[in-house]
């Protein structure tokens, strides 16, 4: 229990730090959340939890193809803010969006006989 305690106030931690660098900075806190710390972090997690690395490995494969669909949320999000939309809207529909693009890409990957 403790462990996962200490999982949580890390990774929380962590997005609270981005949170208030972004007040300061925004090329900072963007710098800072485009790194791939909550992967790396999840990827260490499951790696402690199983020492399994085949299991760590297919979750970086994963986290690979994901990206790619996940990038049309950072896209359309200052789109539509630039347009003059609602910020919860324009949220909502920018991460509709995006997991149409995520369902778009599995069925893709699905296709091609890649495996999640």
């Amino acid at each position: 229990m403790s462990y996962t305690l200490i999982k949580v106030i890390i990774t929380s931690l962590l997005i609270v730090a981005i949170s208030e660098l972004s007040k300061r900075s925004s090329l900072l806190g963007a710098l800072l959340a485009s790194l791939p710390l909550i992967s790396v972090l999840a990827m260490l997690w499951l790696y402690i939890d199983t020492k399994d690395t085949g299991k760590v490995a297919n979750l970086a494969a994963s986290i690979f193809w994901l990206v790619i669909p996940s990038l049309v949320f950072f896209i359309s999000l200052p789109f539509l803010l630039k347009k003059g939309l609602d910020f919860y809207l324009s949220m909502g529909i920018s991460m509709s969006v995006t997991a149409g693009c995520y369902f778009l890409m599995i069925t893709l990957l699905t296709r091609y006989g890649i495996k999640l």
